[in-house]
């Protein structure tokens, strides 16, 4: 028998940069029996999907969402009343077919999210289950490699740094435990060999140091060096990068280092990085409508590393199907508010494995200490998961509740 949606309330709490976001209750036979925090992006794709903000610039610069809190405890929650809590697709239809549009601009996205997101762990609670088993249904969870951001650039850290994150992937390890042992030693270690070249200076939005560099490949050779200096091996410990390369694409070319580049010697240059770097994967390495390069360097570098689409996809199956169609990427990044449901975000992680994509479950760069992304990468097996430095709370939060799952959940084993 199923327990039924009383009702939903919501407010404004802050997100990691201080900027409001949305929180949402959902209550069943009327207790409070799940609740969820929304993230926010900084380097958003024009794809995603619509985070309302109020714009009063008179209140919080602009940033408020007193709109998608009213939204929520008016619209939604009538609309959700009486329903299973279990029903997740139910629900999300409802919500989807209540907005109307096609990028949520009618509730928000941010509305449309905190509320299935609530409403999944009320289902869970109804049930008695962890989140990660309620999400895994008859399959059992598996635990993800964590990719670790620990030199920031780009939209995330103020630095001369073009690409955006450089993370460390430990993935030679027979335990998740093990594994984020070995990324936290080399964020530490990489925080001493800044410090010995005087670079030492503040961390970047997601918790990684934030150095000046002469250039970006000057962030490979500092991870290879903070790599080896932590006393592990290149063959245990790769690299994965973020280059967010629409955020440095202008009408004539990527602007890089100081140099104008076209797509192909865009790829060019990954092709000589990947000769010299342990590199694993490459996430936005084009620009999120250069279709044609994506499908140029997947076919060149798609045999030998991991190619991650994040504006390109923005979790969205029908962009993602474009995708697989061009062969352009063979990875998408998973991010629940760049499409606004769960159901959603779970039909388009299925289109992606049954097309041979892997699957990244992802933080964002403004971000709470809500650890429901956590439970996701376990529960749909998806085997990667970026959330940012071992550093901050709202980081933190996230690997210190993998670190509480893999207790229950034991098979880890690595995509590479």
């Amino acid at each position: 028998m199923s327990d039924y949606i009383s009702g939903l309330d919501a407010r404004m709490v802050l997100d990691s940069r201080g900027n409001p976001t949305v929180e949402v209750d959902c209550m069943v036979n009327g207790r409070l029996t799940g609740r969820a925090m929304v993230p926010s992006g900084a380097s958003t794709g024009q794809h995603e999907a619509l985070e309302m903000r109020d714009g009063d610039m008179n209140k919080w610069l602009g940033k408020g969402v007193d709109s998608a809190v009213g939204n929520i405890r008016e619209t939604i929650s009538a609309a959700l009343i009486g329903m299973a809590v279990d029903d997740q697709k139910a629900i999300d239809k409802t919500m989807l077919e209540l907005d109307g549009t096609p990028n949520k601009s009618n509730l928000g996205a941010n509305s449309m999210l905190g509320a299935s997101l609530a409403v999944l762990h009320a289902g869970a609670a109804s049930h008695d289950v962890p989140l990660w088993k309620y999400i895994a249904g008859e399959t059992a969870g598996q635990m993800p490699v964590p990719m670790l951001n620990i030199l920031n650039g780009g939209a995330h850290a103020a630095s001369n740094v073009d690409v955006q994150e450089f993370m460390v992937m430990p993935h030679g390890f027979k335990s998740f435990t093990e594994g984020l042992r070995a990324g936290v030693e080399i964020y530490h270690q990489l925080k001493s060999e800044l410090k010995a070249d005087g670079l030492l200076g503040g961390v970047g939005d997601e918790g990684g140091f934030a150095p000046n560099l002469g250039a970006n490949e000057d962030g490979l050779k500092y991870m290879v060096r903070a790599i080896e200096g932590a006393g592990y091996t290149t063959d245990d410990v790769g690299i994965a990068l973020d280059v967010a390369a629409t955020e440095f694409e202008k009408s004539d070319g990527y602007h890089m280092d100081g140099n104008v580049l076209s797509s192909a010697e865009m790829v060019d240059m990954y092709s000589q990085w990947l000769d010299a770097y342990p590199i694993l994967s490459i996430e936005d390495g084009l620009g999120e409508n250069d279709w044609d390069g994506w499908t140029a360097m997947t076919k060149q570098e798609g045999h030998r590393v991991q190619i991650v689409g994040d504006d390109l996809f923005v979790t969205q199956s029908e962009r993602l199907a474009q995708g697989i169609g061009m062969g352009a990427a063979n990875a998408m990044l998973v991010k629940v508010n760049q499409v606004g449901t769960v159901t959603e975000t779970l039909e388009a992680m299925d289109l992606a494995v049954t097309n041979g994509y892997r699957n990244v479950v992802s933080h964002r760069s403004g971000e709470t200490e809500d650890t429901t992304i956590a439970d996701l990468a376990v529960g749909t097996r998806a085997g990667q998961i970026k959330t940012g430095a071992p550093a901050r709370s709202d980081r933190v939060s996230k690997y210190n509740q993998l670190l509480r799952i893999s207790e229950q959940v034991k098979e880890y084993t690595s995509p590479f």
